[in-house]
This record gives structure tokens, C-alpha cells and sequence, in this order.
């Protein structure tokens, strides 16, 4: 009998071989496509155009890709998120389009030829005592709205499509979060010189996810095979705060969110940061973390072959197939094809790889570079039997 999706996800989540790597397209938020580059590669593949394709995510401008492509290429993931309680509220102005949402905070995009949504607007930038954080309207993580068809949407995944599950949560990460309700110039001076109340405004974050958590794994029971984290830490030179600055700060949070979901199910805990997270990896690891995403490969200290032979043992590397920043976009396809090789060479012995890119794919990305990506992982992503 062939192998289903969700048990190739198993095996290598154990760190074991299957029949071939597993396949993540748009199985998070963190691993799927520009709308504009999923238009394109629809075309390219005489897929019939899908032009009211949800958006998985707003602000990126990443689609819910659509089961025919998700067919045709073999993915073994399927997302199941939370919905919204309400649309964030749009206002036209002369040269772009703003948004604010649930947690206060404005985004705008371009009207001429824009891709993605930028932050505007933060709305605890002037706040100075913990009273202010706590007169801030929060968002209510318990919103019935946000788990309408969850339980409903994981149990087609895994008993109808035979796909694995993974579950999102309904914010980024603490440290954004809490980065991006203050600003970024003053969320910087704060981790030196006001760092209760930067701890009081993570704690209340913290707080939310959990309840958020607790409502949403009981709603997919034993359908949800990994529970999605995040948090950008880090650039593509160096960690965006010291280490010892995230151990002290921001760590003692993430360990208390990442405990409170283990001790809630038995799913795999995937957490995301771009850039040269490497020193803070044994952290991770310490914290429960069984899966590392997204391998930026093109960062310092991030060679794929280097954190396999160094942590490969203990977590399964969850994208880092190919490089989004210099290959995948300006590449030729016999460019991609290398990546793709080196990548699978590097990640995919002993199994602990799921392929995916780096990141979520952009929109400059031509369709002949993701049908060579995709044609190189058919050929070389077969494990011997």
C-alpha cells in the first residue's frame, strides 16, 4: 500500500527515512507563494487561473494554495489556522492602501505596483506604565470566529486527504509582537533601559497565545501533527538582540509558551526565525523545540551540512530546499537545480527534512525556476529502498 502524506511526515519527523522527503507548499505561513508568482505559475502550468484565490496571509500577500497544484506537485502538508473575527478595517488614501487590525496596529501598502503590507503605525509606542499596556483593546483570542471549521478542516486533512496537519496560531511571535505594538526604535532602547515594562507587554502576549493554544488544540484533538511558533531573531549577519539579551528577556517567555502547548499535545512544536539564529539553537532545543525553520541558507553561520552533522540528531530542519534570496528569484534553472542538490545532499540523510524554500516564495520568482525547483526534488528526493 503507498505511503500517505501524513505517514511520510511521521518518519521523518522521527527522524527516519520514508519513501521520499516530504513536500511543505503552503503548508504554513512561513512556506508558501506571492500571489502575483502563483498566478504566473498557474499559467505556466495550463492550470486553470483562480483569480478570487484566498489569501493565507494579508500582509505578505501569500495565497491558500489550491488542491490541484497542491495535487500535481505532492505536498504532503496541509495548514489549518484561525480565522478572523472581523476584517481589518481599510482606508484608501491618495497613494496607498492602510489597514489596521486586530491588535491596533496600521499597515500600508503601495496602490501603484505594491507587493506587501509595511507597518505605519504602533500603538503603544508612547506608553510608559504598565497601566497604558493594560487600557490597550486586545485582541480576544477565544473568539468563536476564530475556530469556525478548524476541527472540521484538520479532519478532511488527515482522513480524507491522508496530509499531515500543521496548526497556526493567530499572531506572530512574542518578540514581534511586542516589537511591533511598540516600534521598533523604541522596542531597541527598551531591551536595555525599560526592560519591565517590555516584560510586562511580552507577558500579556504570552497570556494570550496560551489561551488561544489551549482552545485550539482542544479543537483539533489528535488531527494536528505539528503546532507552529515564530519569532524573527535575527538578520543576516548576526541576531537582531545579543544572546544574552534573549536569555534573559525574551527566552523565559518562550519557554513558558512552548511548555504550556507541550504539555497539551503530543504534536511536533515548529519554530520559525529567519537569519543567523545559530547561536541560540541549543536554546531552542533546550526549550522543546523539535523543528527549526526556515534554515535561512544564505545567512552567517546558517551552511545546512554544518547544522545537520551539529544538531541533526535533535531537530528536523523544515525548509532551507532552496535559497529564496539569490537563487530561486535571479537564478538560471540549472542554478536552481544545483541548490536544490546540494540542499537535499545536505539535510536529507537519516531523514529530519521536510523540503521547502526559504521562506515563503516572492513575487519575482518565474515559473520555469519553480518547475525546475520542483522537477530537481522529484529526481533527487527519493530516499533508496
Amino acid at each position: 500500500m503507498p505511503m500517505t502524506s501524513r505517514q511520510r511526515i511521521h518518519l521523518a519527523l522521527s527522524h527516519r527515512e520514508a519513501d521520499r522527503v516530504p513536500l511543505d507548499l503552503g503548508g504554513t505561513v512561513l512556506t508558501s507563494i506571492h500571489r502575483q508568482s502563483y498566478h504566473r505559475l498557474r499559467q505556466h502550468m495550463a492550470l486553470p487561473p483562480s483569480p478570487d484565490v484566498p489569501l493565507m496571509d494579508l500582509y505578505q500577500q501569500i495565497v491558500v494554495v489550491e488542491d490541484d497544484l497542491l495535487q500535481a506537485w505532492g505536498a504532503d502538508v496541509r495548514f489549518v489556522g484561525p480565522g478572523l473575527p472581523e476584517p481589518p478595517r481599510v482606508e484608501q488614501c491618495d497613494d496607498a492602501t492602510q489597514i489596521t487590525d486586530e491588535w491596533g496596529i496600521s499597515w500600508r501598502m503601495p496602490t501603484d505596483r505594491g507587493l506587501y503590507y509595511d507597518m505605519a503605525r504602533h500603538p503603544l509606542a508612547g506608553a510608559t506604565a504598565a497601566e497604558e499596556i493594560a487600557r490597550h483593546t486586545w485582541p480576544d483570542p477565544l473568539h468563536p470566529a476564530r475556530f469556525a471549521e478548524m476541527r472540521a478542516r484538520a479532519r478532511h486533512a488527515v482522513e480524507q486527504e491522508g496530509r499531515a496537519v500543521v496548526l497556526g496560531g493567530f499572531c506572530s511571535g512574542v518578540v514581534e509582537m511586542t516589537a511591533w505594538l511598540r516600534g521598533y526604535d523604541r522596542f531597541y532602547p527598551d531591551c536595555i533601559q525599560n526592560t519591565a515594562l517590555l516584560g510586562r507587554l511580552m507577558d500579556r502576549i504570552v497570556e494570550l497565545k496560551a489561551a488561544y493554544w489551549e482552545r485550539a488544540l482542544d479543537e483539533v484533538g489528535p488531527h494536528v501533527d505539528v503546532v507552529q511558533e515564530a519569532d524573527d531573531l535575527a538578520g543576516q549577519f548576526r541576531m537582531l538582540i545579543s544572546p544574552a539579551t534573549y536569555r534573559t528577556l525574551c527566552k523565559p517567555r518562550h519557554r513558558e509558551l512552548l511548555e504550556f502547548i507541550r504539555s497539551r499535545t503530543s504534536a511536533k512544536v515548529f519554530f520559525h526565525s529567519c537569519g543567523a539564529i545559530r547561536p541560540i539553537i541549543p536554546d531552542l532545543i533546550e526549550m522543546g523545540v523539535d523543528i527549526l525553520n526556515p534554515i535561512q541558507v544564505s545567512a552567517t553561520g546558517m551552511d545546512p551540512a554544518e547544522l545537520k552533522r551539529e544538531f541533526g540528531a535533535d531537530l528536523v530542519f523544515w525548509g532551507g530546499g532552496v535559497d529564496t534570496q539569490q537563487i530561486l528569484g535571479s537564478g538560471t534553472e540549472q542554478q536552481v537545480r544545483d541548490e536544490v542538490r546540494r540542499r537535499i545532499a545536505d539535510l536529507a540523510p537519516n531523514g529530519g527534512f521536510v523540503f521547502a524554500t526559504v521562506h515563503n516564495i516572492q513575487s519575482n520568482v518565474p515559473p520555469q525556476n519553480l518547475v525546475a525547483m520542483w522537477e530537481a526534488f522529484q529526481e533527487l528526493g527519493v530516499y533508496p529502498q
